[in-house]
């Protein structure tokens, strides 16, 4: 990684202080994150998708949460190749947390320039909804304020905060497309 790439995420804000909103074990993309008709559907546009995210797991969740909160998930979260969940999650200025999650879940959440934090284990006793929370991607950095504990998890891999500093795959193609033209 060389400097410039280092200074396209420096400015970045890696920190987020929000609610928790905790989540079981093995919630499944289709179906879990979101309804299976926006996945088939091919839904892409977050104003499309964000009124249905978590709809079938916790209703109503798009109406109560805000930018910062931050998804504690468990094992397996988001199994499925799809990312219309994290394009919605990302839109909403969320963060997540979770004790793993497939490839190529982790792919599509960090192409869509989603915060996350996997191999969290533990992440799930750590905290309850509505608990405040305060984490730094960057560092691993996880603060449960209201319970005033801390635990450090593996942080962020440098070689994905550039793409999720860029707001994701898009965001990266369009600044390597730039740099192309000069």
């Amino acid at each position: 990684m060389n400097d410039t790439t280092k200074t396209n995420y420096a400015h970045y804000d890696w920190q987020l202080r929000g609610r928790a909103y905790v989540l079981g074990h093995e919630i499944q993309h289709q179906g879990g994150v979101i309804p299976s008709w926006i996945i088939t559907g091919r839904h892409m546009d977050p104003a499309e998708i964000i009124p249905h995210l978590f709809a079938e797991t916790d209703p109503g969740f798009h109406d109560r949460c805000r930018p910062g909160d931050i998804i504690v998930a468990g094992r397996s979260f988001g199994m499925g190749p799809k990312m219309n969940g994290y394009i919605a999650m990302q839109a909403l200025g969320l963060g997540l947390v979770c004790e793993s999650m497939p490839f190529l879940g982790y792919r599509g959440a960090i192409g869509c320039g989603l915060r996350t934090l996997t191999d969290c284990q533990g992440a799930t006793d750590e905290c309850e909804t509505g608990d405040e929370l305060e984490v730094d991607f960057d560092g691993g950095m996880f603060i449960n304020h209201t319970r005033g504990t801390r635990r450090e998890y593996p942080p962020l891999p440098d070689s994905l905060k550039e793409v999720i500093a860029l707001g994701g795959n898009a965001g990266w193609l369009k600044q390597w497309w730039a740099a192309q033209q000069t």
